[in-house]
């Protein structure tokens, strides 16, 4: 059996609420085994000068359509205006790592995006954060006391750094076994190259 998908993400991106949001059943259905990895894309970015879309309200306007038709498309309830750019993008993200590390990662993270995009409740605040941690099981004291510990933001930072070695430039990014897909477009090509390495047939 073949490593796990790696679904590289980090919230505060809006295009990947389209696979946040997605990748669960798709991956269940193709039998796929999937790693949940946070990591902080701003902090990618910001070295690499990538501006990001808030900074052009040509772009913006065109990614914020773009997102509310592939939506529709795919039954997704959206509301927009939806809050952007996000205050708190390093809280959000070190939650999900600590989530990652026990286990509950994909339930927060469906969570905080579902209240981001049809509540307008900005991930990584609250009331969005709470609800959040809730939802997904978990103590919202508890959480965010280790999430904002030295430990928690070191792994993020740590993880922040993996991604870039291997050469991951934004969110979401999927590797399986080394091959790297990016965007939520390429999520049904990473599961079916996964599949074909789980049955014994890369490529």
């Amino acid at each position: 059996m073949s490593a796990p998908l790696d679904f590289w993400f980090s919230i505060g991106s809006p295009y990947t609420f389209l696979a946040v949001m997605r990748l669960p059943e798709i991956a269940e259905r193709a039998e796929v085994e999937v790693r949940w990895r946070p990591f902080d894309a701003r902090a990618i970015q910001a070295e690499a000068k990538d501006v990001p879309f808030a900074d052009r309200p040509l772009k913006a306007a065109y990614m914020w359509r773009d997102i509310e038709r592939r939506s529709a498309r795919f039954g997704l309830t959206i509301r927009l205006p939806i809050p952007y750019p996000l205050a708190e993008i390093e809280q959000a993200n070190r939650v999900a790592a600590l989530a990652a590390s026990e286990g509950w990662c994909p339930a927060y993270t469906i969570a905080t995006y579902r209240h981001w995009f049809v509540d307008r409740e900005p991930a990584g605040s609250d009331p969005n954060l709470s609800a959040s941690i809730k939802e997904a099981g978990h103590d919202p004291a508890r959480v965010l006391e280790q999430a904002n510990a030295k430990d928690c933001i070191e792994a993020l930072e740590t993880a922040t750094g993996e991604a870039k070695e291997i050469g991951i430039f934004g969110s979401p990014s999927f590797v399986a076994d080394g091959e790297l897909f990016w965007g939520q477009d390429r999520l049904e090509d990473a599961i079916e190259w996964q599949h074909n390495l789980d049955l014994g047939n890369p490529g």
